[in-house]
């Protein structure tokens, strides 16, 4: 009886066990936001999101709030406040729009138009299968944002992943650009075999992943270890960030997103990156670079970046990787700097005429 009871509990330990492993390791559905209302900009009409208080709270009532619809079902949150030049601000994983907040506030909003578009598979964006987060994805998806709002000019502005899809999408369109503010983010292709964190090597690893980020931990949880200063990220800021992905049905995007930093030169993601490091290699723009250099994941990426923008002031900060929760006055002071750069080009332009 006693040998048939642990015969029993232990098919039940391994049938709980795999059932458990099922679900964590399944690739997702499809989740498309509604919004109630329209939002009217100048390119046209878009579909209003009303946020929820708890999210609404930490913007001023300026903010418009808007679905840009990519592809069908697929629905990227944009945020936007000012009016004037226009800034594209991309964030990274596993942030949202919000991550560019106090940078806003530290700008003249009847200067700057701030653009900040939130990746597919976090925030209040479209989930999508864990299959579907692909670099050449996230490109499009977030070019299609600029070319419905009829985006022809911008200053960038990009860190982490906003690094590489940023770039990626002004690569395509490269008349758009004049000014770029470079955070802690990379552009560069793998050569060879290499690991970005220890983090990232080990998530890349199936099953563990999964019940790391997903089954006895999250990737939210561990935002205030890789600061400069961890309260920077505090409970209330890191729920801006995880509760919209949390609570959608589909929590696939941060570990999709980790997994999709290429890790050698057949990574599926290594010929887009290869596409944008040759593209900065052709720049010729104001840009200046601000970074965080307490960051563990992207700090030592400073010196390739500068090799990238040789001529780009460097403002070192002791933020770490999220710096515009640490120090949004010098990201603002550095859209303000290339901004006055262009102004000034276009001027000298003008009086050669």
């Amino acid at each position: 009886m006693i040998k048939r009871f642990i015969g029993v509990a232990a098919l039940a330990v391994v049938i709980g066990i795999g059932i458990f492993v099922f679900v964590l390791t399944r690739d997702g559905e499809l989740i498309t936001p509604q919004g109630e209302g329209v939002v009217a900009l100048e390119s046209g009409t878009f579909e209003a999101f009303p946020l929820p208080d708890y999210s609404a709270a930490a913007l001023s009532p300026e903010y418009k709030s808007y679905f840009v619809e990519a592809e069908p079902g697929i629905k990227l949150h944009v945020l936007e406040v000012g009016t004037g030049y226009p800034v594209y601000l991309q964030h990274g994983n596993p942030t949202s729009g919000w991550l560019y907040r106090k940078v806003a506030e530290q700008l003249p909003l009847d200067r700057f138009r701030l653009i900040m578009p939130t990746m597919v598979g976090l925030g209040f964006s479209s989930k999508v299968p864990a299959s579907q987060h692909t670099l050449e994805n996230h490109i499009r998806w977030t070019g299609e944002v600029l070319r419905q709002l009829d985006i022809e000019q911008a200053i960038y502005v990009g860190q982490d992943w906003g690094g590489p899809v940023g770039m990626g999408v002004l690569a395509r369109a490269p008349e758009t650009m004049t000014g770029a503010v470079v955070m802690n983010t990379t552009f560069r292709a793998p050569k060879e075999e290499r690991a970005l964190s220890t983090m990232h090597e080990t998530v890349s690893t199936p099953i563990l992943g999964e019940i790391l980020t997903e089954g006895i931990g999250s990737v939210f949880d561990s935002l205030p270890t890789i600061q400069g200063d961890p309260d920077s990220m505090g409970p209330e800021v890191v729920d801006l960030y995880a509760r919209p992905v949390n609570e959608s049905g589909n929590a696939k995007a941060p570990l999709a997103l980790m997994r999709m930093v290429p890790a050698s030169p057949d990574h599926p993601s290594t010929p887009q990156l290869q596409e944008i490091e040759d593209y900065v290699a052709t720049l010729d723009i104001p840009a200046v670079l601000v970074w965080g250099t307490e960051d563990p994941i992207l700090g030592p990426a400073l010196e390739s970046m500068k090799e990238q923008f040789p001529n780009a002031p460097v403002v070192e900060t002791n933020a770490g990787h999220f710096l515009q929760e640490e120090v949004p006055f010098d990201i603002a002071a550095a859209i303000q700097e290339v901004h006055g750069q262009i102004e000034a080009t276009a001027s000298e332009t003008e009086g050669n005429q």
